[in-house]
Protein backbone atom coordinates (compact mmCIF):
# COMPACT_ATOMS: atom_id res chain seq x y z
CA UNK A 1 0.00 0.00 0.00
CA UNK A 2 1.00 3.58 -0.77
CA UNK A 3 1.11 5.15 2.32
CA UNK A 4 1.58 9.22 2.11
CA UNK A 5 5.01 10.55 3.05
CA UNK A 6 4.98 14.65 4.50
CA UNK A 7 8.02 16.79 4.37
CA UNK A 8 6.46 20.35 5.72
CA UNK A 9 4.03 20.91 7.95
CA UNK A 10 2.01 24.13 8.63
CA UNK A 11 -0.31 24.13 11.67
CA UNK A 12 -2.56 27.65 11.82
CA UNK A 13 -3.96 28.25 15.43
CA UNK A 14 -1.35 27.50 16.94
CA UNK A 15 -0.87 26.97 20.96
CA UNK A 16 -1.00 24.86 23.95
CA UNK A 17 -2.81 21.51 23.79
CA UNK A 18 -3.90 19.92 20.39
CA UNK A 19 -1.64 21.88 18.33
CA UNK A 20 1.45 21.23 20.78
CA UNK A 21 0.86 17.70 20.46
CA UNK A 22 0.83 17.67 17.07
CA UNK A 23 3.71 20.22 16.67
CA UNK A 24 5.79 17.06 18.73
CA UNK A 25 4.34 14.01 16.91
CA UNK A 26 5.22 15.27 13.63
CA UNK A 27 8.67 16.37 14.71
CA UNK A 28 9.23 13.40 15.87
CA UNK A 29 8.39 11.47 12.62
CA UNK A 30 10.73 13.94 11.14
CA UNK A 31 8.19 16.71 9.70
CA UNK A 32 9.55 20.31 9.38
CA UNK A 33 7.05 22.23 11.63
CA UNK A 34 6.02 25.89 10.73
CA UNK A 35 3.48 27.44 13.61
CA UNK A 36 1.09 30.17 12.64
CA UNK A 37 -1.02 32.36 15.41
CA UNK A 38 -2.12 35.73 15.88
CA UNK A 39 0.51 36.43 18.73
CA UNK A 40 3.66 33.88 18.81
CA UNK A 41 5.39 35.31 21.94
CA UNK A 42 3.98 32.14 23.73
CA UNK A 43 5.00 29.18 21.56
CA UNK A 44 8.78 30.06 21.89
CA UNK A 45 9.40 26.93 24.22
CA UNK A 46 7.29 24.83 21.84
CA UNK A 47 9.59 25.51 19.14
CA UNK A 48 12.44 25.34 21.23
CA UNK A 49 11.63 21.73 22.30
CA UNK A 50 10.59 20.71 18.33
CA UNK A 51 12.54 22.75 15.98
CA UNK A 52 9.88 24.67 14.63
CA UNK A 53 9.54 28.29 13.01
CA UNK A 54 6.38 30.32 14.58
CA UNK A 55 5.22 32.74 11.77
CA UNK A 56 2.44 35.91 13.27
CA UNK A 57 -0.90 35.28 10.89
CA UNK A 58 -4.30 36.94 11.14
CA UNK A 59 -5.79 33.62 9.99
CA UNK A 60 -8.57 36.08 8.71
CA UNK A 61 -6.61 38.31 6.46
CA UNK A 62 -6.02 36.67 3.04
CA UNK A 63 -3.61 39.34 2.70
CA UNK A 64 -1.62 38.04 5.44
CA UNK A 65 -2.39 34.32 4.80
CA UNK A 66 -0.62 34.35 1.42
CA UNK A 67 2.15 36.25 2.75
CA UNK A 68 2.18 33.28 6.02
CA UNK A 69 2.31 30.59 3.21
CA UNK A 70 5.06 32.79 1.31
CA UNK A 71 7.19 32.92 4.27
CA UNK A 72 6.82 29.64 4.48
CA UNK A 73 7.73 28.37 1.62
CA UNK A 74 11.29 30.06 1.71
CA UNK A 75 11.87 29.92 4.79
CA UNK A 76 10.88 26.16 5.36
CA UNK A 77 9.11 24.50 2.50
CA UNK A 78 6.18 24.47 0.22
CA UNK A 79 3.60 23.06 3.10
CA UNK A 80 1.84 19.48 1.65
CA UNK A 81 0.58 19.28 5.66
CA UNK A 82 -1.69 21.76 6.37
CA UNK A 83 -3.53 21.91 9.96
CA UNK A 84 -6.64 24.80 10.52
CA UNK A 85 -6.91 24.43 14.51
CA UNK A 86 -8.28 28.24 15.06
CA UNK A 87 -11.66 29.04 16.40
CA UNK A 88 -13.41 32.18 17.58
CA UNK A 89 -16.21 32.58 19.97
CA UNK A 90 -19.00 34.70 21.30
CA UNK A 91 -20.87 33.91 24.11
CA UNK A 92 -23.95 35.43 25.11
CA UNK A 93 -27.97 35.23 25.19
CA UNK A 94 -28.96 35.60 21.32
CA UNK A 95 -30.78 38.90 21.87
CA UNK A 96 -27.36 40.23 23.96
CA UNK A 97 -24.91 38.73 20.46
CA UNK A 98 -23.21 42.13 19.44
CA UNK A 99 -22.85 41.76 15.78
CA UNK A 100 -19.42 42.74 15.14
CA UNK A 101 -18.55 40.20 17.67
CA UNK A 102 -20.63 37.30 16.07
CA UNK A 103 -19.13 38.19 12.56
CA UNK A 104 -15.46 37.98 13.92
CA UNK A 105 -16.32 34.20 15.54
CA UNK A 106 -17.58 33.30 12.47
CA UNK A 107 -14.57 35.06 10.70
CA UNK A 108 -12.02 33.09 12.50
CA UNK A 109 -13.95 29.73 12.89
CA UNK A 110 -14.67 29.30 9.17
CA UNK A 111 -13.76 32.51 6.83
CA UNK A 112 -10.01 31.75 8.03
CA UNK A 113 -10.51 27.71 7.19
CA UNK A 114 -11.08 28.67 3.87
CA UNK A 115 -8.37 30.88 3.21
CA UNK A 116 -5.89 28.84 4.55
CA UNK A 117 -7.04 26.12 2.70
CA UNK A 118 -7.16 28.20 -0.73
CA UNK A 119 -3.84 29.14 -0.21
CA UNK A 120 -2.93 25.20 0.39
CA UNK A 121 -4.88 23.49 -2.48
CA UNK A 122 -2.90 26.17 -4.63
CA UNK A 123 0.48 24.64 -4.00
CA UNK A 124 -0.95 21.01 -3.57
CA UNK A 125 -2.41 20.96 -6.92
CA UNK A 126 0.48 20.71 -9.34
CA UNK A 127 2.00 17.82 -7.07
CA UNK A 128 -1.61 16.18 -6.85
CA UNK A 129 -0.79 15.42 -3.03
CA UNK A 130 -0.75 16.71 0.04
CA UNK A 131 -3.31 16.55 3.31
CA UNK A 132 -5.62 19.67 4.79
CA UNK A 133 -6.98 18.85 8.24
CA UNK A 134 -10.08 21.36 10.07
CA UNK A 135 -10.36 20.68 13.82
CA UNK A 136 -14.03 20.58 14.25
CA UNK A 137 -15.85 20.58 17.98
CA UNK A 138 -19.37 19.54 18.98
CA UNK A 139 -20.58 22.30 17.62
CA UNK A 140 -20.07 21.44 14.01
CA UNK A 141 -23.06 18.98 14.67
CA UNK A 142 -24.78 20.22 17.24
CA UNK A 143 -26.02 23.81 18.53
CA UNK A 144 -26.07 24.74 22.32
CA UNK A 145 -27.88 27.38 23.73
CA UNK A 146 -25.91 30.68 24.19
CA UNK A 147 -23.21 29.72 21.71
CA UNK A 148 -25.11 30.10 18.31
CA UNK A 149 -21.66 31.98 16.74
CA UNK A 150 -19.70 29.35 17.36
CA UNK A 151 -21.87 27.00 15.81
CA UNK A 152 -22.36 28.95 13.34
CA UNK A 153 -18.55 29.02 12.28
CA UNK A 154 -18.13 25.32 13.49
CA UNK A 155 -20.92 24.20 10.66
CA UNK A 156 -19.62 26.17 8.23
CA UNK A 157 -16.35 24.73 8.55
CA UNK A 158 -17.20 21.00 8.55
CA UNK A 159 -19.13 22.17 5.19
CA UNK A 160 -16.23 23.65 3.89
CA UNK A 161 -14.04 20.11 4.70
CA UNK A 162 -17.08 18.19 2.94
CA UNK A 163 -16.76 20.37 -0.31
CA UNK A 164 -13.34 20.20 -0.32
CA UNK A 165 -12.89 16.72 0.68
CA UNK A 166 -15.65 15.95 -2.92
CA UNK A 167 -13.60 18.26 -5.05
CA UNK A 168 -10.06 17.03 -4.18
CA UNK A 169 -9.83 13.93 -3.39
CA UNK A 170 -9.70 13.00 -6.90
CA UNK A 171 -7.15 15.14 -7.28
CA UNK A 172 -4.70 13.85 -4.85
CA UNK A 173 -5.62 15.64 -1.99
CA UNK A 174 -7.03 14.32 1.31
CA UNK A 175 -8.91 16.37 3.22
CA UNK A 176 -10.29 15.51 6.65
CA UNK A 177 -12.16 17.21 9.59
CA UNK A 178 -12.21 15.98 13.33
CA UNK A 179 -15.26 16.46 15.70
CA UNK A 180 -13.58 17.18 19.21
CA UNK A 181 -16.93 16.24 21.06
CA UNK A 182 -15.75 17.30 24.83
CA UNK A 183 -13.15 19.15 26.59
CA UNK A 184 -9.77 18.49 26.19
CA UNK A 185 -7.25 18.23 28.61
CA UNK A 186 -4.78 20.81 29.64
CA UNK A 187 -2.73 21.65 32.94
CA UNK A 188 -5.35 23.88 33.92
CA UNK A 189 -7.92 21.80 32.88
CA UNK A 190 -7.52 18.50 34.34
CA UNK A 191 -10.17 15.35 35.33
CA UNK A 192 -11.50 14.56 38.94
CA UNK A 193 -10.53 11.43 40.24
CA UNK A 194 -13.87 10.13 40.46
CA UNK A 195 -14.07 10.79 36.15
CA UNK A 196 -10.39 9.25 35.03
CA UNK A 197 -10.23 9.66 31.23
CA UNK A 198 -13.83 11.79 31.22
CA UNK A 199 -11.59 14.62 28.97
CA UNK A 200 -10.05 14.33 25.75
CA UNK A 201 -5.80 13.68 25.76
CA UNK A 202 -4.22 15.95 23.46
CA UNK A 203 -1.84 13.38 22.53
CA UNK A 204 -4.22 10.59 21.91
CA UNK A 205 -6.01 13.15 19.38
CA UNK A 206 -3.12 13.38 17.77
CA UNK A 207 -2.33 10.32 17.59
CA UNK A 208 -5.82 9.72 15.71
CA UNK A 209 -4.83 12.76 13.35
CA UNK A 210 -1.51 10.92 12.32
CA UNK A 211 -3.86 7.58 11.94
CA UNK A 212 -5.42 9.41 9.60
CA UNK A 213 -2.44 11.05 7.66
CA UNK A 214 -1.13 7.47 7.03
CA UNK A 215 -4.56 5.96 5.29
CA UNK A 216 -3.47 4.72 1.64
CA UNK A 217 -5.96 7.02 -0.83
CA UNK A 218 -7.86 3.84 -1.06
CA UNK A 219 -9.72 3.77 1.96
CA UNK A 220 -9.50 7.63 2.98
CA UNK A 221 -11.51 9.17 5.88
CA UNK A 222 -13.24 12.59 5.36
CA UNK A 223 -14.51 12.88 8.93
CA UNK A 224 -13.25 11.55 12.39
CA UNK A 225 -15.15 11.65 15.45
CA UNK A 226 -13.66 11.58 18.44
CA UNK A 227 -15.10 11.96 22.36
CA UNK A 228 -14.35 10.68 25.90
CA UNK A 229 -16.70 8.15 27.61
CA UNK A 230 -18.84 10.61 29.23
CA UNK A 231 -19.98 12.19 26.33
CA UNK A 232 -23.43 11.76 25.07
CA UNK A 233 -24.16 11.17 21.14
Amino acid sequence: MDVPKYKTALIVGAGEGLSASLARLFAREGIRVALAARGIEKLGALCSETGAKAFACNATDADEVERLFGLVEREIGTPDLVVYNASGRARGAFVELVPSDVAQAIAVSAFGGFLVAQQAVKRMLPSKRGAILFTGASASVKGYAQSAPFAMGKFALRGLAQSMARELSPQGIHVAHFVIDGGIRSAARTETPDRPDSMLDPDAIAASYWSVLQQPRSAWTWELELRPWVEKF
